[in-house]
């Protein structure tokens, strides 16, 4: 899908400009200072201790979620009897011990390799190398009864999530072909091994993918943090031995909570602007200094579950032109888990989808700001800027780059499916003591947070809702943006 970057900048200064006054008045109508701390004292209270995925108490938040819109008036899905997506998910606990010895190495389990899923093996085969083991690479190949070893990931891509997604499909291809293990080799900078073992060598939790005819295959993680064992498995390893008890898989399910508005406008109604926020948090962990064990998540993400709730509320009784639609995720704090479930399984054609715009925070450090993590990517940056200017808010756009914050919230799996999204969060300069004073800590408890600031960013947020839902042209990606190729395929019928 082309757009006129130029002219769609023009119409929406003009846009903005004339609508902004009136917009702010139809948020106040709704959005109120002790309606906002109500709700987050409620979905951040010590009863829903932390909101782990899975537990009760998330269910109690889903429902919670799924009342008030009902209550407003929002709508279920479309072919959706309730507010709730069911989420198939897997808990793999790897064994105790087991190893892979190729040569005179030998590789450990939980030091230097990792088992990600499948059952056990005893097994000593030849190895074949299929570098990033691409459905060209195993078409190419004899794999079966032989151990694969492959590189990790995309060539070209270093996000360690998209790698365990293609590791996914890898699986597949080697189970299909009749191979009998396979192993990627790991030599990602972006998260080290140290992290990802500390990670994986536990217990983990992933999708359920009805993989079941793949199960069996035992697919590995091997220690490459010096990028010298593809040359290595590729030229001169022609026998390995893998000893290895299986995993244990446990499956259950939680729920994305999922609401929609009708638009109002014939002509742009079948465009679906989707507001977006995770609702769960990590439960239960080690205690503070005082014994508190229960980590609310209130910053993460109680905050931006309530500023899309507030905007359910608000565009339930004024609907915009555009239709709504209202997410709030499970699994986020497992992976993104949840908005990966919802692409792979939309209620709506994707290509239906318009934008994304998720709300999303770990804390803040500024509260004269709005933090846009990819506030210039897309078309409708004035948008956020406008929003933000009328409750007396600067904009500023993401000061972490080298964090990679767009790449680990919920607006990146729409995004690798080209559909344009950004993350709205709190006033955020750096990643200094501030944040980490409650980031993840059994400190980010309700009565923790300014809420004349929250009452101000949650306007804002709304406000923002409003103007992207009503803009005359819709949002697109900026050219030459990383995600703009994947939006001209999405879109391309249009």
């Amino acid at each position: 899908m082309k757009t006129n970057i130029f002219l769609s900048t023009i119409l929406s200064v003009a846009f903005f400009g004339a609508f902004a006054q009136n917009t702010q008045s139809l948020v106040e109508e709704t959005v109120t200072h002790s309606g906002v701390q109500a709700k987050i004292e409620f979905i951040a209270s010590d009863e829903l201790k932390g909101r782990d995925t899975p537990s009760p108490e998330q269910e109690i938040a889903a429902k919670y979620l799924a009342t008030r819109m009902k209550e407003w008036g929002v709508k279920t899905a479309p072919g959706m009897d309730s507010y709730r997506q069911k989420v198939n998910f897997k808990k793999v606990t790897p064994p105790a011990s087991g190893a892979f010895m190729v040569k005179d190495s030998t590789y450990a389990l939980g030091e230097d390799i990792l088992l990600l899923d499948g059952s056990s093996a005893n097994l000593e085969a030849k190895v074949v190398f299929l570098d990033y083991g691409s459905e060209d690479d195993f078409a190419n190949a004899k794999v079966e009864g032989k151990i694969v070893v492959v590189r990790l990931g995309d060539k070209g891509e270093p996000n360690v999530r998209k790698a365990f997604m293609a590791g996914r499909a890898k699986r597949k291809r080697a189970a299909e072909n009749g191979a009998l293990a396979l192993i990627e080799l790991y030599s990602s900078t972006q998260i080290s091994w140290k992290i990802i073992k500390n990670y994986i060598g536990g217990p983990s939790i992933s999708l359920d993918m009805g993989e079941e005819k793949e199960e069996g295959l035992p697919h590995l993680w091997l220690n490459d943090s010096w990028n010298t064992s593809a040359d290595f498995f590729a030229e001169k390893v022609k026998k390995a031995e893998l000893n290895i008890d299986g995993a244990t898989i446990e499956r259950f399910f939680a729920y994305n909570v999922i609401g929609m508005v009708e638009g109002t406008n014939p002509d742009l109604k079948d465009e679906i602007v989707v507001y977006s926020a995770h609702y769960d948090h990590v439960g239960l962990g080690q205690p503070d200094a005082e014994g508190d064990t229960i980590y609310n998540g209130t910053r993460d993400n109680g905050i931006g579950s309530i500023t899309v709730l507030e905007a359910a509320h608000n565009i339930a009784k004024y609907p915009l032109d555009r239709t709504s639609m209202f997410i709030f995720f499970t699994g986020e704090e497992k992976g993104l888990l949840g908005s990966e479930w919802f692409v792979e399984h939309p209620v709506v054609p994707l290509e239906s989808i318009v934008m994304c715009f998720n709300s999303d925070n770990a804390g803040y450090n500024d509260t004269s700001i709005t933090t846009i993590i990819g506030l210039e990517r897309t078309t409708a940056t004035e948008a956020f800027i406008t929003a933000g200017e009328t409750y007396g808010l600067g904009t500023i756009a993401d000061q972490m780059p080298d964090q990679n914050l767009f790449d680990r919230s919920d607006q990146v799996s729409f995004a690798a499916k080209g559909i344009p999204a950004v993350m709205y969060t709190m006033g955020v300069t750096a990643f200094d003591d501030e944040l980490l004073k409650y980031y993840h800590q059994a400190g980010d408890n309700p009565d923790s947070v300014d809420y004349d600031y929250l009452f101000k960013f949650t306007k804002a947020y709304v406000h923002a809702c409003r103007l992207v839902g009503n803009m005359p042209e819709r949002p697109y990606w900026t050219e030459g943006d990383k995600y703009y190729e994947a939006g001209e395929e999405l879109y391309k019928t249009q």
